[in-house]
């Protein structure tokens, strides 16, 4: 993560902020020499958001659990199965 002081980021805002949208790579700010705020991606913090909610969903850690233990196991679904689900269901929507 790279750290630069709040007096350059405002000298360099469009620059920096095109920068860390492209690269998703954060940017620690800091003011009067110490840390501030950090500039990030917003596609990046939407990640961090939804892995948030995930971990603090009781089911869905069951489900993640659950899905792991269905790997470990063997049992999944190729590819011609996954398709036949998504198109029956897909078709039950549509109705």
């Amino acid at each position: 993560m790279t750290m630069l002081p709040l007096s350059e980021v405002k000298a360099r805002l469009s620059e920096i902020a095109e920068e860390v949208a492209t690269t998703h790579e954060r940017v620690q700010i800091t003011k009067n020499g110490r840390e501030y705020v950090v500039l990030l991606a917003a596609e990046d913090l939407e990640s961090i958001e939804a892995t948030l909610e995930l971990l603090a969903d009781p089911d869905a850690q069951d489900r993640l659990r659950q899905a792991d233990a269905d790997i470990a196991s063997g049992e999944v679904l190729d590819e011609r199965a996954v398709r036949g689900l998504v198109s029956r269901r897909h078709h039950q929507q549509s109705r």
